[in-house]
């Protein structure tokens, strides 16, 4: 077996076309855009390259095929907010071959080993989490687009090579025609009826000051959840709301505000999956027209909530509920909308992980966050432990 550094055309082909041999045959798998991967890894696409920097590795068997790949990556900013100092390794793809694996992560190591980094967590994204995080360990099924889906023994691969669990993270479903708990409307009902509080979904008219109001309410309560956090970048949710713009249904997304001041923000996207899995990936001019065919047909009968968050001073008033409250008036005028996927959440968030619970939603999968230790020298620790609630996880979730 050969490692190879993706530096062409040729070997950027084999490292986009390799998921296209290894899923052929696996009906849950969808492939994602190759334009989207380019991005990935193009400095003037992705703002990541700002302060980091990133390179990829096929490896080929003895036949000179591609029997794997892999990518390492790292953020100067993310890595100094951690208590080590750590890169990342992700889109990883490879054969049922141990040997195979070490020799994938052995480069991603290494490559991180000679930037200076003492850690490597993966499998993980070269930007946001709310895309292609985890190693799915739980619930083989059709993922929600982002949602991270790989074959079911690379969880071996990962842990026999020495990465340890670093976090889970959970997703939850909710049929919208199963009528929700109670006391969950009385809450809902009750703080919408409040004085000084109110809901808007997003405008792209009003683009500017809906992007400002993530950042605020994200950047008020994620450090409290976060011991790496790192504020938001405004251009991150700029580019994450024009990428999504041909599926984005602006009535999916909403803010909470109390006296004009925002508090929260809940983002449901309808499932493109649902589309793309026709699409094998490419986006030539008939799939173009199959994208717009599908879109009209309304094939996304399922939405998945991507992104939240709720300001400290503000948890456990009931404002979840009142998004939650005013999304069901959107579905049900949309009754195509069947299923609203719940995704992830953190096993380190046990209020967020109540919150579901108290909708009726059922756990549906569980992805791993792992971390190996390149410095051997120095102590693994699990992300946040002390708020690591397992009397709070949903009921034959690993």
């Amino acid at each position: 077996m050969k490692i190879k550094a993706v530096n062409n055309h040729k070997t950027e082909k084999d490292f986009l076309d390799l998921p296209r041999k290894l899923y052929k045959n696996d009906p849950f798998h969808v492939m994602p855009f190759d334009k989207d991967i380019r991005a990935a890894f193009d400095p003037a696409q992705n703002v990541h390259f700002r302060n980091g920097d990133a390179a990829r590795w096929i490896l080929l068997n003895d036949d000179q095929k591609v029997i794997g790949r892999i990518a390492a990556f790292y953020e100067k900013d993310k890595a100094k907010a951690d208590y080590v100092d750590n890169g990342g390794c992700g889109f990883f793809e490879c054969i049922n071959n141990q040997a195979a694996a070490n020799m994938l992560f052995d480069a991603a190591a290494a490559w991180l080993k000679e930037k200076g980094f003492e850690a490597m967590t993966g499998p993980v994204n070269f930007g946001e989490n709310e895309s292609n995080w985890g190693c799915l360990v739980q619930g083989f099924e059709p993922q929600g687009h982002g949602m991270a889906y790989n074959l079911p023994y690379y969880k071996e691969l990962f842990e026999n090579y020495g990465f340890q669990l670093y976090y889970r993270q959970f997703s939850f479903h909710i049929e919208i025609e199963k009528p929700f708990p109670e006391r969950f409307w009385k809450i809902a009902e009750w703080i919408n009826n409040r004085p000084n509080y109110s809901f808007r979904h997003f405008d792209y008219k009003q683009a500017d000051k809906f992007v400002n109001d993530t950042v605020k309410v994200y950047n008020e309560a994620w450090p409290l959840l976060k011991d790496d956090f790192t504020p938001m970048d405004p251009k991150s949710i700029y580019e994450l709301m024009q990428k999504a713009k041909p599926i984005l249904d602006p009535e999916l997304c909403w803010f909470a505000y109390y006296k004009d001041e925002p508090i929260a923000f809940f983002f449901f996207f309808p499932d493109a999956n649902q589309i793309l899995r026709h699409l094998d990936g490419r986006m030539h001019l008939w799939n173009k027209l199959k994208f717009v065919y599908l879109k009209k047909k309304k094939v996304m009968t399922r939405m998945r909530g991507s992104a939240a968050g709720v300001s400290p001073k503000y948890q456990n008033s009931g404002v979840e509920s009142g998004i939650i409250y005013q999304l069901k008036q959107v579905v049900d005028r949309n009754p195509h909308y069947k299923q609203a996927e719940l995704s992830w959440v953190g096993d380190f968030n046990p209020k967020m992980i109540a919150l579901y619970n108290a909708t009726g939603a059922t756990h549906a999968k569980t992805h791993y966050t792992y971390r190996y230790m390149i410095n051997k020298s120095l102590p693994f620790k699990r992300f946040m432990p002390e708020k690591v609630d397992e009397s709070a996880f949903p009921d034959g979730a690993i």
